[in-house]
């Protein structure tokens, strides 16, 4: 469904970051997560959720009841790419992985870079790389105080 919906959120301006879909026996919710350069406000997700329900129509991919929620990514935004974790090289973030990694799945550290294959993480126990194919979730942890003071 990504490879549906991603080019329609790209042509008309927006990144579409992650896409999360929720089937349930009477109908499910598909959720999609976008940002832009300038933010992301209330016209930015109604003119989205117009493109992508128009997109769902025509080619009718999901044949049971659904809802579609499109939002901004927020302050505790997913990582799922490489360029999203280079793009927020410095800034602390929160990584699950799918099978445990020197013993453990949950890590949380500043991200200090990624390759198209690892991201690389400062941790209080020192630095851990992780191959990209295993992280199940990556989100960044608000920092409050930066939001506060706009540095």
């Amino acid at each position: 469904m990504i490879q549906l919906l991603e080019p329609v959120v790209n042509a008309i301006g927006y990144e579409l970051v992650l896409l999360e879909y929720s089937p349930r026996d009477s109908s499910g919710m598909l959720r999609l997560f976008i940002d832009s350069p300038d933010g992301i406000g209330l016209d930015d997700c109604e003119k989205v959720s117009r493109e992508v329900a128009a997109t769902l129509d025509v080619e009718d991919v999901i044949t049971q009841a659904y809802r579609l929620e499109i939002s901004s990514p927020g302050l505790d935004r997913p990582l799922v790419t490489p360029e999203h974790y280079r793009r927020f090289q410095g800034e602390v973030a929160r990584i699950q992985t799918l099978a445990p990694i020197a013993g453990r799945r949950r890590f949380q550290g500043v991200l200090l870079g990624a390759t198209d294959d690892e991201v690389s993480i400062e941790t209080a126990e020192g630095v851990v790389t992780l191959p990209l194919a295993d992280i199940d979730k990556a989100k960044l942890v608000p920092n409050f105080d930066k939001e506060k003071t706009g540095s």
